[in-house]
């Protein structure tokens, strides 16, 4: 009976468990706050190059032989 109780005793006071829940928690959160930053950053960074993309649109490095072409949906251009 005295094994069961101190066996008991140890359980309760182990707190290794409990750290190892805090830190999964904390770790969750970072992970989601990185996920949502880059998220962020990509889509300003899209719009970004969509706004560029149509801004010279049908601009060729001569003013007078306009035959560039911009297609921000496929990310190319001429």
């Amino acid at each position: 009976m005295i094994q069961l109780i101190d066996i008991a005793r140890q359980f309760r006071d182990d707190e290794n468990g409990a750290a190892m829940v805090e830190y999964s928690i904390l770790i969750g959160i970072i992970a989601g706050a990185a996920i949502l930053a880059i998220v962020a950053i990509g889509g300003w960074v899209s719009g970004r190059f969509t706004g560029l993309c149509s801004i010279l649109d049908g601009k060729g490095v001569l003013s007078t032989t306009a035959t560039g072409t911009c297609k921000a949906s496929a990310g190319t251009g001429t």
